[in-house]
């Protein structure tokens, strides 16, 4: 081996190890499923400049170098990568790399598959091979994602199974809730409204795939649990249908079929398709009738002879169970009684999910006056469409775990409502939505022109989407921000002690 093939070898180990750490974590945080790392990997090039000149220049080195006399380049050419992207760090600050067991393994295969692939280029092109293997290297974590997936699903199966043993020996009611969005937040309801009659358990947070709802049942359903409520996440078609495999629902409900992960799963129909497993296995569905598409699953779940618990947010609509935000009820359909109470709605909250919640308690049979004694005081989810005082005075509505475009809809005119009520400046924070597949840069684009019709000043951060939100918005109702933290600071200035901030979704930093 020569002393530019050594320096070579050297240099590649040692650009590896922040390579390594920056696409292991955005596997971690694209919940390790192929091919997110390339795709986020080609978005960092695609929207920062600096990034595509590096790729470029990359581009450019790596041909050359093959030259005899310009081999030297290969060196330039492992420096360059090991930059690649700039503003994508290894630990990360908003979304944190976790050495987990799963990670560790991953980190094994991505190890394994570098060397094999810097061995296979190198005895063929030189010193450029491994130039060209860390230039691979998004792809190559992918491939080692796809080569473990088999592997990790094998080595969960061990929880899965002592989840469906405990679930048959304390046998609670399952209550399965899925949709595009809203699960959270409907999943807090049903558990504070439930609460008041049977000992409920809700999975946390988003635990919403095989191994968060294992952990849930084994860390939380015990003995003398009378409904455990498990969030059902879904990223292709089939998984909801595997999940209900080992928590069959009872009571299955969907809240809404929108755009949320579009990009994953391709249109709107297989969104619908995946969602609407949920209802294979149970004996109880609660769907809205607001859509066409539940309310043709709601006539089609009829017909296959389950019971068929319909709700609506449209006082013209002939459901089961209504909530009319406007008038401020809520009213239910007793056998052959109409029941009817008052319940406060947030201007900023969605209707639907109340709905869904009501539904759910009451094909769990509690009548409507146990279920209004229970409205009164609804749960905030944190950080979806949440509202905060600020001592100073400024309103701040933190709707940051939001990422669809009717719920960011909902949000701005709840917040404008708002604004105009206190008389003060309306400043809209977000880096846009993400995951909406071929329609995501139209529907930015059309929230931020959204936000100027409102009134409201914009406030555009990264550069995901920067471009749509700039073009929707208008240069005059529009500022740009690297960081967050500068948007927060500049914001907080602009409302003063009467405005309101609407803090509107939230990417995390593997996110450029």
């Amino acid at each position: 081996m020569n002393q530019l093939s050594l320096l070579s070898l050297l240099l590649g180990v040692v650009a590896a190890v922040p390579i390594a750490g920056r696409w292991l974590r955005v596997a971690q945080r694209e919940h390790y499923i192929a091919p997110w790392v390339s795709r986020l990997g080609w978005l960092w090039v695609r929207v920062s400049p600096v990034n595509a000149v590096l790729a470029a220049l990359v581009v450019v080195l790596v041909p050359f170098s093959l030259i005899p006399s310009l081999r030297w380049l290969a060196i330039v050419a492992i420096v360059v990568v090991a930059l690649l992207p700039l503003g994508l760090g290894v630990r990360g600050t908003s979304a944190k790399l976790a050495w987990t067991a799963r990670l560790k393994r991953l980190l094994v295969a991505w190890v394994v598959l570098v060397a094999l692939f810097s061995a296979a280029l190198n005895s063929v092109l030189g010193p450029t091979g491994i130039a060209l293997t860390l230039l691979l290297a998004a792809p190559i974590t992918d491939v080692a994602l796809a080569i473990m997936k088999p592997i990790e699903k094998r080595l969960s199966r061990k929880y899965m199974l002592s989840a469906r043993k405990r679930l048959q020996q304390v046998r609670p009611t399952i209550v399965a809730i899925t949709g595009s969005y809203g699960k959270t937040s409907t999943k807090g309801y049903v558990a504070h409204v439930l609460s008041g009659s049977f000992a409920a358990v809700a999975s946390p947070a988003s635990f919403n795939n095989l191994m968060g709802l294992s952990s849930a049942v084994n860390n939380r359903v015990v003995p003398g649990t009378e409904v455990f409520i498990a969030e059902m996440g879904v990223y292709g078609t089939g998984e909801i249908r595997e999940l209900s495999e080992s928590f069959p629902p009872d009571i299955a409900a969907i809240t809404t079929i929108g755009e949320a992960h579009l990009a994953r799963m391709g249109s709107r129909e297989v969104i619908f398709q995946a969602k609407s497993e949920i209802t294979e296995k149970a004996k109880t569905v609660v769907l809205p009738l607001d859509q066409p598409e539940l309310a043709g699953l709601a006539e089609r779940c009829r017909n296959e002879g389950k019971r068929v618990i319909t709700v609506s947010t449209d006082p013209g609509v002939d459901a089961d169970v209504i909530v009319d935000a406007e008038a401020g009820t809520v009213t239910v359909i007793e056998g052959d009684t109409v029941a009817t109470a008052a319940v406060v709605i947030p201007s900023v909250g969605h209707a639907v999910n109340l709905a869904v919640a009501v539904g759910i308690a009451h094909a769990l049979d509690i009548p409507l006056a146990t279920i209004a004694d229970r409205l009164g005081a609804l749960p905030d989810s944190p950080h979806r469409a949440e509202v905060q005082y600020a001592a100073s005075g400024v309103v701040v509505i933190d709707d940051t775990y939001n990422s669809n475009p009717v719920g960011a809809e909902r949000a701005l005119q709840g917040a404008a409502a708002i604004a105009a009520e206190r008389g003060g400046p309306l400043v809209v924070v977000t880096p846009g939505m993400v995951e909406l597949g071929h329609v995501q840069a139209e529907r930015n684009e059309a929230f931020a022109a959204s936000v100027a019709a409102a009134g409201g000043l914009l406030f555009a951060i990264a550069r995901t989407n920067r471009a749509a939100l700039v073009a929707g918005a208008g240069s005059s109702a529009v500022r740009t921000f690297d960081r967050r933290t500068e948007a927060v600071a500049a914001a907080l200035d602009q409302a003063g002690d009467r405005g309101v901030i609407l803090y509107e979704n939230d990417l995390p930093d593997h996110y450029p």
